[in-house]
């Protein structure tokens, strides 16, 4: 959306007060096309970017979209991993370095698998949440079978307690979808188009087609199929309700194991922006009282921003401000633009 007219205007324009951007992850769409297509097609955006930051600093994190970014120093690294490792984009790959050097400012650095923005505010791209969601995609299921596969059997494959503990199941998968990226013949799920399909036919309701209903009829029978392999606990229902409940608790579970020590954890990997108002605020509250944030994304989804309502928690554009001594502020920086500047019919 940021090579759209108006669209990275806007992200410049709030760039104007703050001292540093975080980048929360999926900067790049690495699972698609491959990479020296991907960043033709970013840089004029990043150079752009980092004209507004000069004098001002840029941390990238990467999430699972575009965790190819830290696979060098990953594959390199001579200690476990913490809540927090910085690095320069040389150490961390060539593709880091190639986005370093479009967007032109020295003080860029790469920060894995997150980063304390303040001693009380932890912020990470969030991919670990997938293997703990109840919700059946396609990289979920991918997740599981592929710990189920490679992993220790003395233990359940999402027995997991560390960062590494995250790595090991996780990497393995991304490396995967990377590389058919780069062949050119990445498929529709490696980037989350066919789990969007599916959620839009069990969400059609009598309106569907035969092939639509007959998904619809089997989809119960397909959870509990995989909750009896070992691949669950996964659920059946993917109402809106549900997918927010289910990140949430997921998040939170992150937070848990990791053992995160801070007031406010923000991620990045859901789509759904949050706390909004009308939110339940115990909802966004772990078992220990750390508060969730989630920054959302800046990806107009046509199935679930509905009638093109920009209060709407998918409504891209949204970004977390942190104030020294203040919660993380919500931003809607895209507010008061219109779908058809947003959608994917609106061209660059």
């Amino acid at each position: 959306m940021l090579r759209r007219d108006g669209v990275l205007d806007a992200l410049i324009d709030a760039l104007a007060g703050v001292d540093r951007l975080v980048l929360l992850g999926d900067t790049l769409e690495l699972r698609n096309q491959p990479l020296s297509d991907v960043l033709l097609a970013a840089e004029p955006v990043f150079r752009r970017l980092g004209e507004a930051l000069v004098g001002k600093s840029l941390v990238i994190v990467a999430g699972n979209h575009d965790h190819a970014l830290v696979e060098r120093w990953l594959a390199h690294r001579d200690t476990p991993l913490t809540l927090e490792h910085r690095f320069a984009p040389e150490q961390a790959s060539d593709a880091a370095m190639a986005l370093a050097a479009a967007i032109g400012t020295s003080d860029v650095t790469l920060a894995y698998p997150g980063i304390w923005v303040r001693e009380d505010v932890y912020a990470t791209h969030g991919h670990y949440l997938d293997v703990h969601t109840t919700v059946p995609t396609f990289e979920r299921l991918a997740i599981a079978a592929s710990g189920a596969i490679t992993l220790d059997r003395s233990e359940r494959w999402n027995d997991v307690h560390s960062p590494d503990d995250y790595e090991g199941l996780l990497s393995p998968i991304y490396a995967w979808m990377y590389a058919a990226a780069q062949s050119g013949r990445a498929g529709e799920a490696t980037g989350g188009g066919a789990a969007i399909r599916a959620w839009e036919m069990l969400r059609a309701g009598a309106a569907g087609g035969l092939r639509t209903r007959a998904f619809r009829a089997g989809f119960p029978l397909a959870v509990r199929g995989l909750n009896a392999a070992g691949l669950g606990p996964l659920r059946g229902e993917v109402s809106s309700s549900t997918l927010r409940s289910a990140g949430l608790r997921a998040m939170s579970e992150v937070v848990e194991r990791l053992r995160i020590r801070a007031r406010h954890v923000i991620f990045g990997h859901t789509h759904r922006a949050g706390m909004i108002d009308g939110d339940i605020a115990a909802e966004w509250l772990t078992p220990n009282g750390v508060a969730l944030h989630n920054t959302g994304s800046w990806v107009y989804s046509e199935t679930f921003v509905g009638a093109g309502d920009p209060q709407s928690p998918y409504w891209p554009g949204t970004a977390l401000l942190t104030d020294d001594g203040s919660p993380p502020q919500l931003l809607r920086l895209l507010a008061d633009h219109r779908p058809a500047q947003l959608s994917s019919r609106a061209r660059p």
